[in-house]
């Protein structure tokens, strides 16, 4: 395994048996088995600020360089995944949704999907205080690639403000929602501090990526143990042509 496997989960927790749209959940004992595969074989958990360093250079990259990563800030995260990642000690990037925290992730409803509850800024306050990350998922959960100068600036920079007045900490990550983006989004993810984002691309992320255009593995309801192994080991070659600011 090459480069850092930047590893993306949405829902943790227990759900019904599903055949559709699985890609936005997670057994909670499946994400323990996967937890302990980690831990069995050494691999190395960073934080995302740490794995943005070792992408450049400032500072070694370890053996088997893993992230995990949430995306939508949904409360299951606090309920199911942070009890098993603190058993395991391991840290975790959280990226929620400015203008929708404490409300519902309404955007799943077109697909026939529950609506789970979205953390609220006090919860945030608490994940943080605990170690946890605290990335931006844009200020509502919409696609961005071809937005106007002017939505596009409001998905992108007011959200990061908005998380920072609230939580009184500097946000330096992105993910666009959807993985959607083009180069106008990444200059605007630039323009407004981000030092990383990550997309729906998969493989693992090197430093010939653009930080602000990383890949990650995402991670299914369907995914036991072997399968997880299989995405961490074999699963480094992106697929999609990835995009680089100057290009």
């Amino acid at each position: 395994m090459s480069g850092i496997s930047i590893f993306m989960y949405h829902q943790v927790g227990r759900f019904a048996p599903m055949r559709d749209h699985r890609a936005n959940y997670c057994d909670v004992d499946r994400f323990r088995a996967q937890l302990r595969y980690l831990k069995l074989i050494g691999a190395s958990v960073l934080s995302m600020s740490d794995a943005l360093a070792a992408l450049q250079g400032r500072r070694p990259l370890p053996p088997r360089a893993v992230v995990l990563s949430f995306d939508d800030g949904c409360e299951n995260f606090h309920e199911y995944a942070l009890p098993v990642l603190e058993e395991f000690g391991y840290p975790a990037i959280a990226y929620v949704i400015a203008g929708m925290t404490g409300g519902k992730a309404e955007w799943l409803a077109a697909a026939g999907h529950p609506t789970p509850p979205l953390m609220d800024w006090s919860r945030l306050r608490e994940i943080a205080a605990r170690g946890v990350e605290i990335g931006s998922h844009a200020y509502r959960h919409v696609r961005l690639a071809g937005l106007d100068a002017a939505t596009l600036a409001h998905e992108v920079t007011d959200s990061k403000r908005r998380i920072e007045d609230e939580l009184g900490q500097a946000v330096t990550h992105f993910c666009y929602p959807y993985g959607s983006h083009d180069l106008a989004t990444m200059e605007a993810a630039a323009a407004a501090g981000y030092q990383s984002a990550v997309t729906c691309q998969r493989g693992a992320a090197t430093s010939a990526f653009d930080p602000l255009a990383l890949p990650r593995k995402g991670i299914s309801y369907g995914d036991n143990a072997l399968g997880f192994a299989w995405k961490l080991h074999t699963k480094d070659r992106p697929k999609g042509r990835a995009l680089h600011r100057g290009a």
